[in-house]
């Protein structure tokens, strides 16, 4: 095999979660698998995370890049709950405009910190869908 990554069948989250471990360290998130998700370039995942290019393959399990990859699986598992699966998941992640958040993604709003508002945000989707 040429090295290549292979996505993991997006059908259930507990297997992108399975899939998204670190191989050489299981508690951390693989910054190429999490990239290759999400179908974006390293040096975007690296903008997203606020850290240099180079951190991303020279030290994967920067605090800062391992923070903002775990806040983006979360709010990935929350939409993917509230959106019936991981591709819609994935697809609301990257671009569906938020009218509460200044039409921002969710993607750009985990980047700047607000993981924990979307996750609000999700949470009263989902109690005035049940309610």
């Amino acid at each position: 095999m040429s090295g290549a990554v292979v996505q993991p069948d997006a059908k259930s989250f507990d297997a992108v979660l399975r899939w998204l471990k670190d191989d050489m360290r299981p508690a951390n998130i693989s910054p190429t698998k999490f990239a290759e998700l999400l179908d974006y370039p390293l040096q975007v995942v690296a903008e997203l995370a606020h850290v240099h290019r180079n951190t991303v393959r020279n030290n994967p399990y920067s605090p800062d890049l391992q923070g903002y990859m775990r806040d983006a699986v979360r709010v990935l598992q929350a939409a993917a709950d509230l959106r019936g699966g991981v591709d819609e998941a994935l697809f609301w992640f990257k671009n569906h405009p938020i009218r509460d958040f200044d039409r921002k993604t969710a993607d750009r709003l985990v980047s700047e910190g607000k993981a924990e508002a979307v996750m609000r945000y999700l949470r009263s989707l989902e109690a005035g869908a049940i309610g």
